[in-house]
């Protein structure tokens, strides 16, 4: 029996090593998460468009609890083409990097002071919004009794659409409205508090028109997209909720790849913006949930602030906007930090403020130094894979075609407030061929160190992001995005 007596201290070591064993393995788990390689072709596959009916304005909305829940989709749902996923692919990054380039430019002249008068020329740099080429989800609304689709973002202010008779316009899907059948609508008069507001909200002043003396508006995006036209009133519905002389661009001159779409939602912090307009409604509160890009796929724009209508499967947690004097218009968060599979990274350049939230920009931007040390935390946890060479704005990227599936160390976005956004699995990789032949991390440096901090709408998807002007802050919570 003496001699079963150190049985007992093995038996405990053994325990406590299955035990360290276990506890790897969970935080293995927790830090890592698989990635399905295959198939991903499927996820841009388009449905078939019903003859004579637009994919565009069959959106669902609803009314709940004081809130409007508008169903939110991918701009290539209401293409009404098949698409080509490598071309698509590539081509958002390439037109994304125009469109970081671009707004990089508008941020520059805001805070220089450069404001345009548009009166004299078509031919104007960047002056508000972005190219929207690059934008991506698209929500339905009615106005003047017409129902159209327009790309909701975040980096803009004024709403607008195309207009009949339409001097120049790309191609939509829904019927171009029509504003001479509309009793309600109303041309806004060049010497009103909404027509001086163009300045502020677009880098654009309004011009006067003679006979009448009505306000004419001009917005430009960069590479020559543009919307030109008056500025007007018109009764504005979002599901069952009625806005009456709702001010918006009525566009008589519009270049641009859109999508199909008739125009844009403007959700930026001026006083012409959707979010100021429907202030006295839904309180200056609205939170989208971005969907993945698999067909049929659909997340939710919600006007208002009950968080009973959410559907997140983690508690909120918010962050307080950081205010810029010379940019008041952007949404701009502080960035504290960012974990890669559980691993703290260091860097000066994080909580010193400024960076932007964006629902039209595509990849995330980081400043050069932070990217430095996440790439490097990156290609050390995910090792052992074949490299493959980057592509355009991505510089880190794999040849995955070998594998069914791969664990991907999981990322944390940290912000002031202890808030984190959990970067979904879909959001760390971007494929840029369907083989996963080229699969590159998502994120991507600023080329100057001066330049602002972007975080990118594929980081966004499947998070239910908060957006409070009243109290000033932003509340990020996951969700999985689903169908209305």
């Amino acid at each position: 029996m003496a001699q079963l007596k150190p049985l007992p201290i093995f038996s405990s070591s053994l325990s406590l090593l299955l035990l360290a064993l276990a506890n790897g393995v969970l935080c293995f788990q927790e830090n890592y998460k698989p990635l399905s390689l295959k198939n991903n072709n499927l996820q841009w596959q388009q449905k078939k468009k019903t003859a004579g009916v637009s994919t565009c304005s069959s959106q669902k909305s609803r009314s709940e609890n004081g809130a409007t829940i508008l169903e939110l989709k991918h701009k290539n749902y209401c293409s009404g083409k098949h698409i080509d996923w490598n071309k698509d692919q590539q081509k958002r990054l390439i037109l994304d990097d125009l469109h970081v380039q671009n707004l990089q430019s508008r941020i520059k002249n805001k805070i220089s002071g450069n404001i345009k008068d548009v009166s004299s020329t078509e031919n104007l740099p960047l002056a508000s919004g972005i190219r929207l080429q690059t934008l991506n989800y698209v929500v339905t609304v009615e106005l003047g009794g017409e129902k159209m689709t327009v790309i909701v973002d975040t980096g803009s202010d004024l709403t607008w659409i195309q207009c009949q008779p339409c001097k120049s316009c790309y191609s939509q899907q829904d019927p171009i409205f029509n504003p001479s059948t509309s009793p309600s609508y109303q041309k806004v008069l060049c010497n009103s508090s909404s027509c001086h507001s163009l300045e502020f909200a677009t880098g654009n002043s309004g011009v006067c028109a003679s006979n009448p003396p009505a306000c004419n508006y001009f917005v430009s995006y960069g590479d020559g997209s543009y919307t030109r036209g008056e500025l007007a009133r018109e009764h504005l519905n979002l599901g069952k909720t009625s806005v009456k002389d709702f001010v918006f661009g009525c566009g008589r001159n519009n270049k641009g790849l859109f999508g199909g779409t008739s125009g844009l939602m403007g959700l930026g912090r001026s006083v012409l913006s959707l979010v100021s307009q429907t202030s006295s409604i839904f309180g200056g509160v609205f939170s989208y949930c971005l969907p993945s890009t698999q067909a049929g796929a659909s997340g939710s724009l919600i006007l208002g602030g009950n968080s009973s209508v959410y559907r997140n499967s983690t508690p909120v947690t918010f962050t307080r906007m950081i205010s810029n004097p010379q940019l008041p218009t952007f949404y701009f968060l502080n960035l504290t930090g960012i974990t890669i599979g559980g691993k703290q990274l260091r860097d000066s350049g994080f909580g010193k403020g400024g960076i932007l939230i964006d629902s039209g920009t595509v990849i995330t931007r980081l400043p050069p130094s932070i990217y430095r040390a996440l790439k490097a935390e990156f290609v050390k946890q995910f090792s052992g894979f074949p490299s493959a060479p980057g592509f355009s704005i991505l510089d880190t990227c794999y040849n995955l075609s070998a594998y069914q599936e791969v664990n991907i160390p999981l990322m944390k976005l940290q912000f002031e407030g202890n808030a984190e956004l959990n970067v979904d699995v879909i959001g760390i990789f971007y494929f840029v061929k369907s083989d996963a032949s080229q699969v590159c991390l998502a994120l991507a440096s600023l080329t100057f160190d001066d330049e602002i901090g972007i975080i990118g709408n594929y980081q966004q998807r499947n998070q239910r992001v908060i957006y409070d002007t009243k109290k000033s802050q932003l509340g990020i919570a996951g969700e999985s995005c689903s169908s209305m």
